[in-house]
């Protein structure tokens, strides 16, 4: 095993930007992805009919199709269109549509909205109605009754699942390598080309997102576990057993 090219500065800059952009892309699609599902399922459950058919019809395009085909069909396709537009290219957002992180993130975003928005819609549903009518019977706001009530015993339902699609999530970023996109799969690729060893730079990769991972799920563990209502409760004086003792007057 040879992994003096560790040493090398050019291979380090690769693998940090590589790294930084794995975790940007991680964070800016959790975020995105869990507000869009919270308005999937909403969509899905309290929204007109043409909206909540919108919604479904989203939900199975994104769940129906492999996240490759939609990571190429928004950058090779919806990309290139918008090049052809007069005027897009002399924007001020030109800069952010030709770049692949954007891409990137608008994909793994609304893959995620689509999948944990169909999880929230079954953890919405199976919140008793009861608790809401309480919350209303209190003098609250339908927007403090979904933000106060509806919405956290919801999650509170479904956080376990949510996290492994966080999970999932970060075993998806390297699919950007195929965008021209730097991240850690690339760095290892380039380090492979040139260097011309095949296992080390994956094994070094492949030991990174381990760690990630294993980072990660503690993270998400610590937050299920202190979400209001995850944890249980403790005694923190423990009853004894009284003995019948003769009573003194």
């Amino acid at each position: 095993m040879d992994f003096s090219w560790l040493q090398d500065p050019f291979y380090q800059e690769y693998l940090i930007e590589g790294f930084v952009n794995t975790l940007w892309l991680l964070a800016v699609s959790a975020v995105g992805g869990l507000a869009l599902a919270v308005a999937v399922a909403m969509a899905r459950l309290k929204g007109p009919r043409p909206l909540a058919v919108l919604a479904k019809g989203f939900t199975v395009v994104m769940r129906g199709t492999p996240l490759l085909v939609q990571l190429f069909f928004f950058y090779y396709g919806v990309g290139r269109l918008l090049e052809g537009i007069p005027g897009v290219q002399d924007s001020m957002i030109w800069p952010l549509l030709r770049d692949p992180f954007f891409y990137g993130a608008l994909t793994f975003t609304l893959s995620v909205g689509a999948y944990s928005g169909e999880v929230l819609r079954g953890a919405l549903a199976s919140v008793p109605p009861g608790e809401r009518e309480a919350g209303r019977a209190f003098g609250m706001t339908p927007f403090q009754v979904f933000a106060r009530l509806w919405l956290p015993r919801a999650i509170q339902r479904c956080l376990p699942t949510l996290t492994g699609e966080m999970i999932l999530l970060l075993k998806s970023v390297p699919l950007v390598s195929t965008i021209a996109l730097m991240d850690l799969l690339q760095a290892a690729n380039i380090i492979r080309d040139e260097t011309f060893l095949v296992y080390e730079p994956l094994m070094l990769i492949a030991g990174i997102y381990l760690a990630m991972t294993v980072v990660l799920t503690l993270v998400l563990r610590q937050v299920e576990r202190h979400f209001p209502g995850m944890q249980p409760t403790r005694r923190r004086f423990p009853l004894r057993r009284v003995e019948n003792a003769p009573c003194k007057h």
